[in-house]
């Protein structure tokens, strides 16, 4: 898309979701800090720790400060609640029985109910709470989580309601002056840079489910992916030498699987 259009476009979005600021920050692609091409990077959401030797980029969660002097990414669970948030039910996607819908790996997480344009823009503008909270603290970019939720929504939400979302909460990240990462979701293909607008993408275990290739044809040399030591295809050896091989292969961490504090029982970190 042409980037005047878009930079109207998202300050009319801006100015429809009655986000204050957002219209006057930096709109254009070239005014976005960018994380660094194949970025040896860590994965902090289990807590902030001192970053390991050689890494130039760090996720946290949003509630948490950016580590000092590298470039930010900061976490916000953008299509379910985080745990001990209270949400409106309203707001919350519910099964056949009226119960609310929680994810089954995450059971203290409930799934939003982006089905309709009202609640997706509902949604977002609570939402937009988190990205002023990263942008002050001095994160450079977000990501957005669980864009897959439609896929364990039991069949209430579709990948369309999830991309429709997604552009709202892209445009909200640019109009704020942050980049944005798409998290997993490989179906999406290029409808994530070209559609949604995202800027990279963070991915979990893209070696394991042999869907690396997929990232990197749309995202190129700013694809970061994590692995988890008890899932692995091969050993640690194994698997980072099989991704150094591959030169068009996504800069890949191994981590313990709670993502645990340096230091802590259970901390595993290996940068491919």
């Amino acid at each position: 898309m042409n980037p005047v259009l878009r930079a109207l476009g998202v300050v009319v979005l801006a100015g429809a979701l009655g986000i204050q600021g957002f219209a006057s920050s930096p709109l254009s692609g070239s005014a976005l800090s960018l994380p660094p091409s194949r970025a040896q990077f860590d994965y902090q959401l289990g807590g902030q720790y001192p970053t390991p030797k050689g890494v130039t980029m760090v996720a946290r969660d949003s509630t948490d400060p950016p580590a000092p002097g590298i470039y930010g990414v900061c976490y916000v669970n953008g299509f379910q609640s985080q745990p001990n948030v209270v949400w409106p039910s309203s707001l919350l996607l519910r099964t056949s029985s009226g119960k609310l819908l929680v994810d089954a790996g995450w059971p203290d997480e409930h799934i939003f109910d982006i089905s309709s344009a009202a609640k997706r823009t509902v949604i977002a503008k609570r939402l937009s709470t988190d990205l002023h909270r990263c942008k002050k603290a001095g994160y450079k970019s977000v990501e957005f989580d669980n864009l897959d939720s439609y896929s364990r929504s039991h069949g209430a939400l579709t990948l369309a309601n999830a991309i429709a979302f997604a552009q709202l909460l892209v445009a909200q990240a640019h109009a704020a002056g942050l980049a944005a990462a798409q998290k997993n979701t490989v179906e999406l293909g290029a409808r994530g840079r070209l559609e949604v607008g995202y800027d990279f993408a963070i991915t979990e275990q893209c070696d394991r489910f042999r869907e690396c290739a997929g990232f990197s044809k749309v995202y190129g040399e700013r694809v970061f992916n994590i692995e988890y030591v008890d899932n692995l295809r091969g050993t640690v050896s194994a698997v980072c030498a099989r991704l150094r091989a591959n030169r068009s292969a996504p800069s890949t961490i191994i981590r313990d699987r709670n993502l645990s504090p340096g230091g802590a029982a259970g901390y595993f970190y290996r940068a491919c």
